[in-house]
């Protein structure tokens, strides 16, 4: 057939696209557009507001896990100011540990709400129906569940520092590590708007101000220096916090039903009259701790479902620092270094267990900060207003839907680096689409059924003779992101995974730079140790 020869006919052959049209978002190996990466901290000015504010994210968790297990165990609010101030010192130890020795990552260490369910279960043990005192009561229940974190931290310690979690996620892939990064963020949605709406006039405005402040005026003001959506949370927490004082000091919950008083006054929470001048925490301060081997097995049951969590914590926390994929051998310190902290919770008695700060990490994408100076100062302040108890309990008494307001963006945006990683994957390979949507459905799926049925029927769906049995499953089974990276980490690697074309489909690959420490240059950069003390960790 004739082409017609001369000048700009179309006869010729079509011109080649150009790469950026064919892959206009290329793959990344580090997160751009970080203001601040792990090893370059903003000047001191900036970066100790960066580290208050790191300080009132945690607050939220420092709160609401005693306030929701010192009643039970027979404590006042003398009592709860005392754990709080117990739960924050040993976060900035702990936190202080895992940026100079562990991962070395901008992570804040606090407690966890995966040891709660243990918790509530010594809590109720038989052996402590017959003590009437119920400062008594306390103290002996403190001091059992100090014996089983004592015995649960050993799991994370030997797993960790012996390089077995190491042998484990050199199997990891981008593809299996999309469930477990995205519900270590969206598995927490209970936290989220469920606590916005127990006061929904505080919640919602604190919600609605957060966005406008880090999301909209940076573009309508476009200042060279970034300030309201680096500092959204101190301007929005002082905002919502000033108008719930006003509303409280007006009298408009004077009529109110206590429940709704518990959440929205300002003054309800006992913590400033109760919290000391100045108070340090210190190890055994309830009295010598006591073990139960059943206690025992269920907290370790719980150590290990953090120890997952916290893995997936680890790389959002590691993307958002603008870092590369942490090799396996660092989050294996670093999970060897969490078991420490658990430890330490069990030796001061802070009635509940460690693990990666997941709001924190949420916290990092809002700030563009990812600096680990910026964190450390926060383990100051950590410190800090856990030894004068008055000051720090000012902080500590914002109400809790202020702070579940903030939990709706920060898990968000962990969950959205969970899906990021699907930019190494074949997103039109019938394997990858079954992998992520069979591991993402059963992660919200079976959590939920274990859930309802404990909500109906007081129990777990296990409920055998032995009590220890049941914490075990029933806490594993209910972790949204253990589940989710369970099933992906299995079905990744058991369904014909030696195919070289599912490799690249499961984007192995890009990752294989990652594998050992020594590989690509920049891991030395961001996760070597200080004072030359990688001599010291084999694994390494």
């Amino acid at each position: 057939m004739a082409g017609g020869g001369g000048g700009g006919g179309g006869g010729g052959p079509a011109p080649a696209p150009k790469q950026d049209e064919l892959q206009p978002h290329p793959v990344k190996d580090q997160l751009p557009n970080i203001s601040y990466c792990i090893t370059s901290p903003p000047p001191w000015p900036e970066a100790i507001l960066l580290g208050f504010q790191h300080y009132l994210v945690m607050l939220g968790t420092t709160v609401i896990i005693p306030t929701v297990l010192v009643p039970q165990m027979g404590g006042g609010n003398d009592e709860k100011a005392r754990v709080i101030q117990t739960l924050l010192f040993v976060a900035g130890l702990n936190t202080l540990l895992q940026t100079f020795f562990g991962t070395r990552l901008p992570a804040v260490i606090g407690g966890s709400y995966t040891f709660v369910v243990p918790t509530i279960s010594i809590i109720l043990a038989g052996r402590y129906n017959d003590i009437l005192d119920p400062h008594e009561k306390f103290k002996r229940i403190m001091r059992g569940t100090q014996g089983a974190l004592i015995v649960a931290s050993t799991l994370q310690i030997i797993i960790g520092f012996s390089g077995l979690w190491r042998n484990v996620l050199r199997f990891l892939s981008p593809l299996s590590a999309v469930p477990l990064v995205a519900l270590a963020g969206f598995g927490l949605y209970e936290f989220g708007f469920p606590g916005v709406a127990k006061c929904i006039e505080i919640g919602l405005p604190q919600l609605i101000i957060l966005i406008v402040f880090s999301q909209y005026i940076p573009h309508v003001i476009r200042s060279e220096r970034p300030v309201f959506d680096r500092f959204a949370v101190i301007f929005s927490v002082a905002i919502v916090w000033l108008y719930a004082y006003l509303l409280t000091v007006g009298g408009a919950y004077k009529n109110a039903a206590p429940k709704t008083q518990s959440h929205c006054r300002v003054d309800r929470s006992g913590l400033v009259s109760a919290a000391p001048w100045i108070r340090v925490p210190y190890p055994f301060q309830w009295g010598a701790p006591t073990f139960d081997a059943g206690e025992a097995f269920a907290m370790m049951a719980a150590s290990f479902v953090a120890l997952v969590e916290s893995t997936g914590a680890f790389i959002a926390v590691s993307r958002y620092a603008s870092a590369t994929q942490v090799p396996p051998s660092i989050l294996s310190r670093g999970i060897g270094w969490q078991g420490i902290g658990i430890l330490l919770d069990g030796l001061f008695g802070t009635a509940n267990g460690s693990s990666v700060s997941v709001e924190n990490a949420g916290l990092l994408a809002l700030t563009r900060v990812g600096s680990r100076r910026v964190v450390q100062i926060s383990a100051g302040f950590m410190i800090f207003f856990s030894i004068l108890g008055k000051f720090g309990a000012i902080f500590a008494s914002i109400p809790a839907p202020i702070v579940a307001a903030l939990y709706c963006l920060f898990f968000a945006y962990v969950g959205a680096v969970g899906l990021s990683y699907l930019q190494f994957c074949n997103l039109n390979s019938f394997r990858t689409k079954f992998i992520l949507g069979f591991s993402v459905f059963m992660g919200l799926s079976v959590p939920q059924y274990f859930n309802e049925y404990t909500s109906v029927a007081g129990y777990g769906p296990v409920h055998t003779g032995s009590r220890w049995f049941n914490d075990i499953v029933n806490v594993i089974f209910s972790s949204e992101a253990f589940v989710a990276g369970f099933v992906a980490y299995f079905l990744d690697n058991t369904l014909h995974r030696h195919d070289n074309a599912t490799r690249k489909d499961r984007g192995y690959h890009f990752w294989d730079k990652f594998r050992a420490f020594k590989t690509d240059p920049r891991s030395d950069e961001f996760y070597s140790l200080p004072f030359k003390l990688n001599k010291f960790f084999p694994s390494v």
